[in-house]
């Protein structure tokens, strides 16, 4: 019976991080409305930010993380999932100044909601000052 309960527990959204972005540089990121369908037959979702200075393209970025998506699946860690890309932007992460500002846009997914962006950032950099902007590209 725990056996099934900690298999349950692992096919869910939660092994999947909130947010994964690059510790330090400006970069382009998306944020991700992702479902994740759980062994129970029940779907958890969330929104989730991810942002890396080695993909020059938003679209680059979503297909990484489809890529570790599709790894986890097969690893047995979550069941099905889908996603869908809700904007982008840029990040300017200053680590030695702790600071993260959110800004601009995509030119292939729009601008990401940034407020959210930003939420979800300060909630794994609590003692960063984190704030977004329309403005720039």
């Amino acid at each position: 019976m725990l056996r099934s309960l900690n298999l349950l527990r692992k096919m869910s959204s939660s092994s999947i991080p909130d947010v994964s972005i690059d510790p330090e540089g400006v970069f382009k990121y998306i944020l991700i409305k992702l479902t994740v369908q759980k062994s129970d037959g029940n779907s958890e979702t969330k929104e989730i930010v991810r942002g890396y200075a080695e993909c020059p393209y938003h679209s680059d970025i979503n297909d990484k993380v489809t890529d570790q998506l599709q790894k986890l699946k097969v690893d047995g860690s979550i069941k099905e999932w889908k996603s869908k890309v809700l904007g982008g932007g840029r990040i300017d992460h200053n680590a030695a100044g702790k600071s993260i500002k959110v800004y601009g846009y995509s030119q292939g997914y729009g601008k990401a909601d940034h407020e959210v962006a930003v939420g979800l950032i300060k909630k794994v950099y609590p003692n960063y000052d984190v704030t977004w902007s329309d403005e720039g590209y």
